[in-house]
């Protein structure tokens, strides 16, 4: 499975030096050789990405496969995968041969301000596709070529060289839309597994609520199953199976749980936690926490 590292600790784990001259005002951004990087304690290959902090686009070659929701792919030779914080998904090697390249960036690498773009607008960040493509022979030197350009001018000392980085990855990413998607197998072997252990993985990348800025995007049930590319009646059978809980209490649980946290640890307003929790004004979240705990939101606090 995936292994949820923060930017911080994935270069710690591996080693591996941030780029020169990379500063938080221009976003973070580099590119690495997969079989130069493992767990040093179990000798696994890895392909972290975090809760929340950075987007990833891995070439791969060697057999592994990917499981999204209730959709298994599987990977033979060649293939181009995107990774965003928003959508999680397992990635499972097959053997030790793993080899390839990827990249790890932040959305404000790639901001409007400096690229045009929006990360969120392009189809192969978008939930409900399944962002792994298959690579022919030819496909394959063209997307190493890319990796290879972007590795020689990470270590270069050129003047305007994450520029010319943004430019690379863009072109990799359009690259990577022209493409065909690897089809998933039709199984259901642990499919209910899987979808609810990404549901609450999902469900955990929301929190914790660090900034009174911050606000859920995802509150409803509904907004988890267009994410996880499921229906929503179907979210909920097989929560409720694996579980024993329906969607809505899941989340209400958690978004619960973390109310307490911020009244009792917070010196915020209760109307910023409402905002912050994704309620519409604070009446609507004292009534919503008043139902949960028997307190209102205030009398908790003291």
């Amino acid at each position: 499975m995936a292994d949820h590292t923060s930017l911080n600790d994935f270069y710690k784990r591996n080693a591996a030096p941030l780029p020169e001259g990379i500063e938080k005002e221009i976003g973070h951004f580099n590119v690495f050789e997969t079989e130069k990087l493992f767990d040093k304690n179990t000798g696994a290959r890895i392909m972290p990405y975090s809760r929340r902090e950075y987007y990833k686009i891995s070439w791969m070659r060697g057999q592994s496969r990917a499981e999204y929701a209730d959709k298994i792919i599987d990977i033979q030779a060649n293939a181009l995968l995107f990774a965003t914080p928003q959508i999680p998904y397992h990635w499972l090697p097959a053997d030790d041969n793993q080899t390839g390249m990827f990249c790890i960036f932040t959305p404000d690498f790639l901001a409007p301000a400096k690229s045009g773009v929006m990360l969120e607008d392009l189809p192969i960040f978008q939930p409900g596709g399944l962002p792994v493509f298959k690579l022919a022979s030819a496909e394959v030197e063209e997307v190493e070529r890319i990796f290879r350009k972007m590795q020689k001018e990470l270590a270069a000392d050129y003047k305007y060289k994450y520029d010319l980085l943004r430019n690379l990855l863009l072109e990799l990413i359009h690259y990577g839309q022209k493409l065909q998607p690897l089809s998933a197998l039709s199984t259901t072997q642990n499919a209910s597994q899987r979808i609810s252990s990404l549901f609450i993985e999902l469900l955990e990348r929301q929190f914790p609520i660090e900034s009174a800025r911050q606000r859920l995007s995802l509150r409803t049930p509904k907004d988890y199953a267009d994410r996880l590319a499921v229906h929503v009646n179907h979210l909920n059978k097989v929560l409720k199976e694996v579980t024993g809980n329906t969607t809505g209490e899941l989340i209400s649980k958690r978004v619960t749980q973390e109310a307490k946290i911020l009244l009792r640890q917070m010196d915020w307003s209760v109307a910023d936690i409402a905002y912050t929790l994704g309620f519409d004004d604070q009446a609507h979240f004292s009534n919503y926490f008043k139902k949960q705990t028997s307190l209102a939101p205030l009398a908790f606090r003291s």
